[in-house]
C-alpha cells in the first residue's frame, strides 16, 4: 500500500466517523444540550479551524485565522456542513496528490505568528491524528455519545467498509 493510498483510507475514516459523531451530537434532544455540549461543539470548531489552516498551508496560501479557537462554535448544523465540506476536500486532496507533492516541505505561519515547516505528508497525518484527538475528547465531555465515540477507530471503519477482511 502506498502512502498516498493510506492516506486517502484515514481520510475516508476521518470523514466516517465524523459524520457518526456529528449525526450523534444532532440526535442529542434539546434538554441535554448542556455547557459540555457547548463545550463539545467548541471543540470540534477548534478541530474543524486546523483543518481549515491547513487546507490554505497545503496550497501555500494564506488564511484568514487568528486563531485556531474560538469562544463561540457555530451553531451545530452549520459546523457540520463545514466540517463535511472540509472532509470531503481532503478526501479528493489526497486521492490525487502524488509522491513528490507529499514530500516537499511547505513554510508556512502558525495562528500565533510564528513560523512552521513541514512536507505535505507531516501535515495530513497531523490533521487526521489531531481530529481524531479531540472526537476521543468530545465522547468524554458527553458519554451520551459513548458508542458513537468507541467506533472512532481505524480498524472497526475498515472491517465496516470492507467486511471480507473480517473472514
Amino acid at each position: 500500500m502506498s502512502a498516498q493510498t493510506l492516506l486517502n483510507s484515514l481520510f475516508q475514516y476521518k470523514a466516517s466517523v465524523d459524520d457518526e459523531l456529528l449525526d450523534a451530537l444532532n440526535a442529542l434532544g434539546a434538554e441535554v444540550r448542556s455547557d459540555d455540549f457547548r463545550s463539545a461543539l467548541r471543540v470540534l470548531n477548534h478541530a474543524h479551524l486546523v483543518d481549515r489552516i491547513f487546507v490554505a498551508n497545503l496550497q501555500r496560501q494564506d488564511h484568514s485565522y487568528a486563531a485556531s479557537w474560538s469562544s463561540e462554535a457555530p451553531p451545530l448544523a452549520q459546523l457540520s456542513s463545514d466540517i463535511r465540506e472540509t472532509d470531503r476536500w481532503y478526501i479528493d486532496y489526497t486521492s490525487r496528490i502524488t509522491l513528490p507533492e507529499m514530500e516537499e516541505f511547505v513554510d508556512f505561519t502558525f495562528t500565533d505568528g510564528g513560523r512552521g515547516r513541514m512536507s505535505r505528508e507531516e501535515m495530513l497525518a497531523h490533521v487526521v491524528t489531531h481530529g481524531g484527538y479531540h472526537r476521543g475528547e468530545v465522547g468524554r465531555l458527553l458519554p451520551d455519545i459513548e458508542s458513537t465515540a468507541m467506533r472512532d477507530v481505524f480498524t472497526g471503519y475498515l472491517h465496516r467498509t470492507d467486511p471480507a477482511r473480517r473472514q
